[in-house]
C-alpha cells in the first residue's frame, strides 16, 4: 500500500501544532527526533520535517504529497498546489509598522518610501493593487531591526503579539492580510493516495469540530422546551430527557463556544438551571 508523505515544519509553533493535530486524529508517529522523516505506526503516512518556505516547492513537485504551511508561504511562493482544508490554527497577522514617533496619516504615507520584509511578493501586490509606488527590501530574517539601522523606512512582517514590534521601537499601522496554517495538496496525486488524504481530512474535520463545539446539558420547566430547542438546535435537534421531577426536564444539546455567551442570557431568562458546558472529543458531521 502506498503512503502518503507529509511535510511538516521542521521546528516552531505551527510544526508542534500540526504534529499535535496528527495526534489527536489518533496517528502514532513511530519516532519524534525529527532528523529527516519518520513513518506513523497505524496510518499510511510518512513525515517529512522541511523547512517551511521550502514545503511549497516539494509539494509543487512531489517530493511531499501534502504539506501543513501557514498561508503566507503558499501565497508568497506562488507555487502550483492546491489549498485543501484550512486548519484554524497558528493564526497570524501580516503587518506594515513604522517608527514609533513616526505620524501615520494613511496608506499614502508609504509613498515612495523604503519598506523591509521578507515576503516582498505580497507587499507588491498589495500596494500595486492600492496603485502606491514603494520601493521594497527583501531580506530574510530580523526584519524588524531594519529601520533601527537605517536600511528602510517601515517593515512588513507577520505579527503574532506586536511584543517584538514594541522591543525595536514600531508600531503596527495597517494590517495587510491574515494567515493561518492549511493543508495544501499536490495536484497531480494518484487515486490511492487521493483516498488516504480523504481519510486524513475525515479525522482532521472531527478534530476540527470538537474544538469549536461544546456539549450542553441543562435542566428547564416542559413550559420551556420548545423555545430552548429553538436557541440551541444542535446538529439536528436537542435531546429532551424528563427528570425525576414533575414538569421538568433535561435538554442536552451541541452549541458552537464562540456562540455559547451571546445565548446563555436568553437560557436562564426561559428557566433554565444547572447548566453545564463540556467538550468534545470527536464530533462527526
Amino acid at each position: 500500500m502506498s503512503k502518503l508523505k507529509i511535510a511538516i515544519q521542521k521546528s516552531g509553533r505551527l510544526s508542534e501544532k500540526s504534529l499535535e493535530l496528527l495526534k489527536e486524529c489518533g496517528i502514532k508517529l513511530s519516532n519524534s527526533d525529527r532528523k529527516l522523516k519518520t513513518e506513523a505506526k497505524n496510518f499510511p503516512i510518512e513525515v517529512l520535517f522541511l523547512r517551511d518556505d521550502d514545503i511549497p516547492q516539494y509539494v509543487e513537485q512531489g517530493v511531499a504529497d501534502i504539506g501543513f504551511i501557514g498561508e503566507n508561504e503558499v501565497w508568497e511562493k506562488e507555487k502550483n498546489v492546491l489549498t485543501i482544508e484550512k486548519l484554524g490554527f497558528a493564526n497570524c497577522k501580516l503587518s506594515l509598522a513604522i517608527p514609533k514617533d513616526e505620524n501615520y496619516t494613511g496608506l499614502f504615507y508609504f509613498k515612495n518610501k523604503k519598506i523591509a520584509t521578507s515576503y516582498p511578493k505580497i507587499l507588491r501586490k498589495f500596494f500595486d493593487e492600492k496603485e502606491i509606488n514603494v520601493e521594497i527590501e527583501e531580506i530574510g530574517g530580523s526584519v524588524e531591526i531594519a529601520t533601527g539601522i537605517g536600511l528602510a523606512n517601515a517593515i512588513f512582517d507577520i505579527v503574532s503579539t506586536g511584543s517584538t514590534l514594541i522591543m525595536n521601537g514600531l508600531k503596527e499601522v495597517e494590517v495587510v492580510t491574515k494567515s493561518e496554517a492549511v493543508l495544501i495538496s499536490n495536484k497531480n496525486l494518484v487515486a490511492e493516495k487521493q483516498r488516504i488524504i480523504e481519510k486524513l481530512l475525515f479525522r482532521i474535520r472531527a478534530v476540527k469540530n470538537s474544538a469549536e463545539n461544546k456539549y450542553i446539558l441543562l435542566n428547564a420547566p416542559n413550559s420551556a422546551i420548545s423555545r430552548i430547542s429553538s436557541i440551541i438546535p444542535g446538529m439536528k435537534s436537542p435531546t429532551v430527557l424528563p427528570l425525576a421531577i414533575e414538569g421538568w426536564s433535561s435538554i442536552h444539546s451541541v452549541v458552537k463556544e464562540d456562540e455559547f455567551w451571546d445565548i446563555i442570557d436568553q437560557l436562564k431568562a426561559l428557566g433554565a438551571q444547572g447548566i453545564l458546558v463540556i467538550p468534545i472529543e470527536k464530533m462527526v458531521l
